[in-house]
């Protein structure tokens, strides 16, 4: 199954009241907005989206929510990360029912599965629903490594269409491509490699910085793509300190006070992610300041 999945794809934010509550309507309006400044796809309950965090009559709250606020304009690709390949299979058949328009899957929660676990694991979900699937790699967070060759062992399966490489090793996507060509649509999936990235065969970015600065990461993605190197690098250098954020343990605390100070959203997460304090919030603040101060002139849209 190809996919005509390509560009900027923010993992959204998921916004909550004061007391911690869902707020659906300022997480549509998120997802309004974004789509608003021109991105091509929207991951929903991922991580940046604390789908783990999230119960199962929640998690199909939001991913109704931000199906309805997109209004069809861009794909929107649900998070699956469950502790069992059933419960999986169970949210992509659900997914399915509510018209969304992937699934990006991730290896099951808190287990760290063998090999043939993983293959195991994403036939399972695969099997439940008919929408395409974007498999995600992110060992350093979730401690299974789905590696070029447990990729390509997926690659008889019709609707794993796409791969997030999150590990921070650009030569997986020249090792993936060695073993199945074009098999399977590269997304980048750390925002501090994303010209790497590109420059190997990534045609699209699953981004956190992006809920942030979304025209932004459309031009750097575009002159990227576009071979546009030396202006794609000036960009890239403005970005690269908040791009780093990406990367963190505390990534989402990090980029919901990144979108908070942006007027975009607000930096409430769930317990055990706490609002971060003292030195850590004051150096984000820092960052941000600068990179507000130093932004880049972006031709109108």
């Amino acid at each position: 199954m190809k996919v005509n999945w390509r560009g900027v794809f923010p993992a959204v934010t998921t916004q909550f009241r004061a007391d911690l509550s869902v707020d659906v309507e300022a997480t549509q309006r998120v997802v309004g907005a974004l789509v608003r400044d021109g991105v091509d796809g929207l991951i929903v309950c991922g991580t940046v989206g604390e789908g783990t965090s999230l119960s199962a009559e929640e998690k199909r709250r939001v991913l109704a929510a931000a199906k309805e606020a997109a209004a069809g304009r861009v794909p929107v690709i649900a998070g699956v990360a469950e502790y069992t390949s059933e419960l999986a299979a169970a949210l992509a058949r659900d997914a399915e029912k509510m018209g969304l328009d992937g699934l990006m899957v991730l290896p099951a929660m808190v287990y760290g599965g063998k090999p043939r676990e993983l293959v195991q694991h994403f036939r399972t979900v695969a099997a439940a629903s008919g929408l395409p699937i974007m498999l995600y790699n992110n060992p350093p967070v979730y401690r299974a490594d789905v590696t070029p060759a447990i990729a390509a062992a997926l690659a008889d399966v019709p609707t794993i269409a796409a791969i997030k490489e999150s590990s921070g090793d650009t030569r997986r996507f020249v090792d993936l491509q060695n073993l199945v060509g074009d098999r399977f649509t590269l997304f980048c999936g750390l925002d501090d490699v994303v010209l790497e990235s590109v420059l190997l065969g990534a045609v699209g970015w699953v981004s956190g910085l992006s809920n942030v600065f979304p025209r932004e990461s459309n031009e750097l993605f575009r002159l990227a793509s576009e071979g546009r190197w030396e202006e794609a690098r000036a960009l890239y250098r403005w970005f690269m300190p908040l791009l780093h954020l990406d990367a963190r343990s505390d990534l989402v605390q990090c980029i919901k006070l990144c979108e908070q100070i942006a007027g975009r959203g607000s930096e409430r997460t769930r317990p055990p992610r706490l609002p971060l304090e003292g030195e850590e919030r004051a150096e984000v603040e820092r960052l941000m300041r600068e990179a507000l101060a130093t932004r880049p002139q972006l031709e109108a849209a």
